[in-house]
This record gives structure tokens, C-alpha cells and sequence, in this order.
């Protein structure tokens, strides 16, 4: 299976773990982010492994910032994904089997590392078992999203932010 990853600096040793986990367990890895502990913006790597995942360059994702909810956001903000932030193995299960999820989401400061690996494990494992009643809700879900063409595939869509950050208008 091809996995995209991203994180922001606040996790990064946790990222590289994580990918070293996923290539241990036979899966291919596209790792998309960040790579250092240079303070960053996490919305650029959750775009990047969702456009991984919605453009088929990936099956699934994961995301991780320090708590999980800001990079999941960020994620879920792409047309085609369905990223669910989990803190525990029932949830990751869930977001599968139960909402197709194709990204799992959380937090890499606050989840332990070996429940982070559990969690990839299990969200992996589970597979969707539709019913009428989830498609529904899927389908529902995936009609909120508006299609932004601007931000699709864009890699300057935060160049502006980038900018900004540069400049020191961002404070930690």
C-alpha cells in the first residue's frame, strides 16, 4: 500500500518514526513534510498528503501536528477526502469502516508513539463496510466541500502566507 504522510516541525521525530513503522510493515511511503524542527505552517502538508490521496498517488494518508486537530482541519479542507482525527484504536476503526475515511489524523504530542503506530495498524487493517445508511451519510458529507480551483494542485496556493511568515508577521 502507498501511504502519503505529512507533520508539521512540532512532530517531526514522530513522523520519521512513524514512516520508518509504515516501511518496516512493507508499505511504500511518500513522505511529504516537513523534515526539520523549523517552525512551519501545517496547512502545507495536510494539502499535500490530501492531494496525494484525492489524485490516487497515495491510498491513504496520515497527518500529525502536535494535537492532530489543525493539520486534520486542514486536510478535510480538500475536495475527495474524508480525514478523521483519532486519539484511540475504536475511533480509528470507525473512521474506516464506518466513514471510508482515507486519512487518519492525530496528534503526535499528545498520542503516544505506540498507540500513534497502533492506530496506523488498525486504520489500515479495517476496511469500509457499507451500508445504506453510512453511504448516506458519506455522500452528505462529501457534498459540503465546494470545489476551490485555485487551491487544487496549486504548489504557490501559500506563497502569500509564506511570505507573511518570512517577514515575521507570525509569532510562535
Amino acid at each position: 500500500m502507498i501511504i502519503s504522510i505529512g507533520n508539521d516541525h512540532i512532530v517531526t521525530e514522530t513522523k520519521i518514526q512513524l514512516s520508518n513503522f509504515l516501511k518496516d510493515q512493507g508499505h511504500t511511503v511518500i513522505d511529504e513534510g516537513t523534515y526539520d524542527t523549523t517552525r512551519t505552517h501545517y496547512p502545507i502538508y495536510g494539502k499535500r498528503v490530501a492531494e496525494d490521496v484525492a489524485d490516487g498517488r497515495a491510498d491513504l494518508g496520515v497527518v500529525l501536528c502536535g494535537t492532530g486537530i489543525g493539520i486534520s482541519t486542514a486536510a478535510n479542507k480538500n475536495e475527495g477526502i474524508r480525514a478523521a482525527l483519532v486519539s484511540n484504536l475504536v475511533a480509528a476503526r470507525y473512521a474506516k469502516e464506518e466513514l471510508n475515511a482515507n486519512i487518519i489524523g492525530f496528534g503526535g504530542a499528545t498520542v503516544g508513539e505506540h498507540l500513534c503506530e497502533d492506530i496506523i495498524s488498525v486504520f489500515l487493517d479495517s476496511e469500509y463496510k457499507e451500508t445504506a445508511e453510512n453511504k448516506k451519510l458519506i455522500d452528505k458529507i462529501d457534498n459540503i466541500a465546494t470545489p476551490n480551483p485555485d487551491q487544487k494542485d496549486n504548489p504557490h496556493f501559500f506563497d502569500e502566507e509564506n511570505e507573511k511568515w518570512a517577514e515575521g508577521v507570525y509569532h510562535d
